[in-house]
């Protein structure tokens, strides 16, 4: 649940993606027509129709993830790396507040969305819309619109543990990972603890939340992004309570950075987690919790120096 204040601009595009696909298949009609009908003179009929272009897709705007609308922005050039961001935050408070966009960018082209439920996308009130993999293919079906095949990945909180996800079931698409704020688990993903959270975003007087993680839960999403869609949170956190698939990240043969700061009450045991994967590297920032380990320089620092890493 990291902070921040600076909002994040939305990037528009002079002529959207629906209209760039409506005037190329309105373009291709035309040609089939003068094809098929004979419209047109010989020297028309013999000259060589060139074949269309997809539209090339727009730095930053929004994509259809399976009929939900993702928003992403894109800076900087090079190897690309993906950025997903924790519950009650989004792409802007997550990485563009504390100058993760800024730091990474000098060495990365940097791929961030705000994922289902948080930010400039679409906010499903059902809680099967963030069930199983739907968050994570997410990430790929991003990655797929933009054409990249492979890429770094970093997760933070909630965004570790779409990651791991990916890992898992998609190592493949990856050359590196890093895991921020996240154990082998959740200190609050009991089912109990979880329903309390989900009671609590829903809940319509926040002053009759008696749960302690509920009430903290509930602070944060109405302080860290005021225009957070509390329903669309009470639905998402369940997801967070599904199991991680350990006996798949064994399998996996990246490097990959785990990260935690030294207070963080919210990542379960982080060296379980490094343990459980090979070839990963656990890293603790001294005198940081979940929330101000994200804009340490000791934290962007690590990550810098393993992204450099042959």
């Amino acid at each position: 649940m990291p902070v921040g204040d600076n909002r994040l601009p939305v990037q528009t595009m002079r002529l959207n993606r629906r209209e760039m696909l409506r005037l190329t298949a309105l373009t291709g009609a035309s040609l089939v027509g003068t094809l098929v009908f004979g419209c047109g003179s010989e020297e028309e009929a013999s000259k060589v129709v060139p074949s269309a272009t997809p539209p090339t897709p727009a730095p930053s705007g929004f994509f259809d993830s399976d009929g939900v609308k993702i928003h992403y922005e894109t800076f900087g050039e090079g190897r690309p790396i993906v950025l997903v961001h924790g519950l009650t935050s989004d792409l802007a408070v997550n990485w563009v507040a504390p100058t993760w966009i800024e730091t990474l960018s000098s060495v990365r082209r940097v791929i961030a969305l705000d994922n289902r439920g948080h930010g400039q996308s679409d906010k499903p009130h059902d809680r099967e819309a963030y069930a199983g993999d739907k968050m994570s293919q997410d990430v790929l079906r991003l990655m797929d619109y933009l054409g990249i095949e492979k890429a770094d990945l970093f997760g933070y909180s909630m965004g570790a543990y779409i990651s791991l996800d990916l890992l898992a079931h998609h190592p493949e698409r990856f050359d590196s990972a890093i895991l921020g704020g996240i154990g082998e688990g959740f200190t609050f993903d009991a089912p109990e603890t979880i329903q309390a959270i989900s009671d609590a975003f829903a809940a319509d007087d926040p002053s009759q939340i008696s749960d302690p993680w509920g009430k903290a839960f509930r602070a944060s999403a109405e302080v860290m992004v005021p225009e957070n869609d509390l329903k669309a949170l009470a639905a998402c956190v369940f997801h967070l309570g599904e199991p991680i698939d350990y006996a798949a990240l064994a399998s996996v043969d990246i490097p990959v950075l785990v990260v935690v700061g030294a207070n963080d009450i919210l990542a379960r045991t982080p060296s379980e987690l490094a343990a459980a994967i090979p070839n990963s590297k656990l890293v603790t920032i001294p005198d940081t919790d979940h929330t101000s380990v994200v804009v340490d320089q000791r934290f962007k620092e690590a990550v810098l120096t393993f992204l450099k890493e042959p």
